[in-house]
């Protein structure tokens, strides 16, 4: 089972066979030339069409030489399949890297073989392999938000079983975010040095044992250490599995990223389910810990279907930016022979496009410790160098990381504590003192049926979002679509505050919210990771997320120590932190729609 784990079993084109082709033939099995040549026909039956329309009313007669015209204008995109052909269209544009001047010397080595990779993927196509990888990597942001809601629905059952006051309680939360913070930068910069099979596979695993721990605990304290460890393991779930779907998803699929996030609010749906379930018919000291229990089993099963059932492959671009080039190469031949595709890619073609670029060298062997010690070192700022390389990528980091950094305290602000709002219904004070026979009748049913609500209504946010990043609106597109939502975002909560005075209207503006802040988040973590070349795609993301967490960490300590009004403080709070991010998105100088990704 080990090697399901890591990347250490070296893949083979030998393991694949039948899908190599010849390059005079990729046009035959390409599925972007099939797609362009399809427009090349439509065109020409329109063509045909209007130049029979003006024959009959007996004007013009210059219809075939624009036939002409414009099928060649067409067919001058359809990818032509020669040496020279692919090395013209990788040297395209402006290198990523910003160096040299012209033609090609813009290009480094990796960036031009990765726009090959990428052109083989494309062809490829969407197919079983691509759509099994969306449903798995969906797990991991499923399990995000089912343990990150599924612990703000636990807070007034901590309260009512450990005597814990309702400000207080809210620590446990710091708890979550203590371990949220680390596993996100452990396993976002590990997945860059380590590889991302070893983190897709392992962050499950820990999140369940220490789930399912968590339904055991004796007291308050040992909650908020298991709830922290397990939180170690899902903090990496959404920067490693982001970065690994991108890696394998075809350009023209590239909105596929965007509607991974609908996994987030299906997490926060049967958070809340289950919660209403158990917490709302079971005894505080009983619902609670039979809730944690069943998401922590449940979360076994999804580790046990990616680790066991399904073989997942090493990120492509991974391997190429580690000299590996024979298994990336063998890793796309692997994608075509699981999709039932053909390819043309073959390391000569790779090094014959870069024009003779070197063979990587085979790597010695190493003694244990000077592994750990490799390992080690590159967990050092030379990791993160590469994101301020320019200055357009060094803003855009600067701009997304503190994007990252106000929606992360934001959220929690109200999010983190909407079951507590909820039970107030008219928004009054949190207790600063416990009465636990009087906060059990407090959280009733309908307050979990009132969460479940807001979160079915999150769920389409996550579909607008797929839908609008690909927009070609001067307004949509990743970053206005991020930022129409943020500032939607920020409106609503004050608008919670100001006019959320009764059960009805405290529900209506948090499904409007949850509607909203799904859009936000959906785009953020899509936008975020296409960014970031893939060297350095886990560090820049792990960052991302590691800033998310850590201003998430001060939320609670916030929130559970400002004076007086326990409720509508930190929702202004919230609301002024969101806007700030609006604010920061609007500076982002990148906009990655249509762009590919290196």
């Amino acid at each position: 089972m080990l090697d399901r784990w890591t990347s250490r079993r070296p893949e083979s084109v030998t393991n694949f066979p039948g899908v190599l082709i010849p390059l005079d033939e990729a046009h035959l099995h390409s599925h972007t030339y099939r797609s362009r040549r399809r427009l090349v026909i439509e065109s020409e039956n329109l063509l045909n069409d209007e130049e029979t329309g003006i024959s009959e009313n007996g004007s013009g007669s210059g219809g075939k030489d624009g036939d002409d015209e414009a099928t060649s204008m067409l067919e001058m995109d359809v990818p032509e399949y020669s040496i020279e052909g692919l090395r013209r269209e990788v040297r395209r544009g402006t290198g990523g890297s910003g160096k040299g001047t012209g033609g090609g010397e813009k290009w480094t080595a990796y960036e031009m073989k990765s726009k090959l990779i990428n052109k083989a993927i494309q062809d490829i196509g969407m197919g079983r392999y691509n759509w099994q990888l969306f449903v798995l990597c969906g797990f991991g942001w499923f399990a995000d938000n089912l343990w990150m809601q599924g612990v703000s629905l636990t807070l007034p059952s901590l309260s009512a079983e450990f005597g814990v006051s309702e400000k207080s309680v809210r620590y446990t939360t710091s708890a979550l975010f203590v371990g949220l913070c680390l596993g996100s930068f452990f396993w976002g910069l590990g997945s860059d040095i380590m590889g991302r099979r070893l983190a897709f596979n392992v962050t499950l695993l820990i999140t369940s044992i220490f789930g399912i721990a968590s339904s055991y605990a004796p007291t308050w304290g040992w909650v908020c250490f298991f709830y922290g460890s397990l939180a170690f393991g899902v903090g990496g779930n959404l920067p490693v599995d982001g970065a690994l779907f991108l890696e394998f998803l075809p350009d023209a699929s590239s909105s596929l990223l965007t509607l991974l996030s609908v996994w987030w609010p299906i997490g926060q749906l049967v958070s809340s389910l289950f919660a209403w379930f158990f917490i709302a018919n079971w005894p505080a000291e009983q619902g609670w810990r039979l809730f944690v229990m069943t998401i922590g089993i449940m979360t076994f099963i999804m580790f046990v279907v990616r680790c066991c059932i399904f073989h997942l492959f090493e990120s492509p671009k991974f391997l190429l930016s580690q000299g590996r080039q024979a298994e990336a190469v063998a890793v796309v031949h692997g994608i075509a022979y699981k999709n039932n595709r053909k390819t043309w890619l073959t390391e000569e073609i790779l090094d014959a496009v870069v024009e003779g670029a070197a063979a990587p060298r085979l790597r010695r062997r190493l003694s244990a410790s000077n592994i750990l010690k490799a390992k080690l070192s590159s967990f050092s700022g030379e990791r993160l160098r590469p994101l301020f390389n320019n200055r357009k990528l060094g803003l855009a980091t600067i701009f997304v990381w503190f994007a990252w950094a106000t929606i992360g305290m934001g959220y929690p602000l109200f999010n983190a504590f909407l079951p507590q709002y909820l039970s107030h219904g008219g928004g009054g004070e949190v207790e600063t003192t416990i009465d636990a026979n009087a906060l059990s009748s407090a959280i009733t049913g309908e307050t979990y049926r009132n969460y479940a609500i807001t979160s079915i209504v999150g769920v389409p946010g996550s579909l607008l979002a797929a839908y609008t990043v690909d927009m070609k609106s001067p307004f949509l597109g990743r970053r206005g679509t991020l930022a129409i939502s943020t500032l939607l975002s920020a409106i609503f909560l004050f608008f919670f505050v100001r006019f959320g005075k009764s059960p009805s209207s405290q529900l209506f503006f948090s499904c409007v919210e949850a509607f909203t802040q799904n859009i936000m988040y959906g785009v953020l973590y899509a936008f975020t990771p296409e960014i970031f070349p893939a060297p350095v795609r886990g560090a820049g993301t792990g960052v991302a997320s590691f800033l998310n967490r850590a201003t998430g960490l001060v939320a609670p300590i916030l929130a559970a120590n400002m004076p007086g009004d326990g409720t509508t403080t930190p929702i202004y709070l919230s609301a002024a932190l969101i806007l700030a991010a609006f604010v920061g998105i609007c500076l982002i100088p990148i906009e990655t729609r249509g762009r590919q990704r290196l």
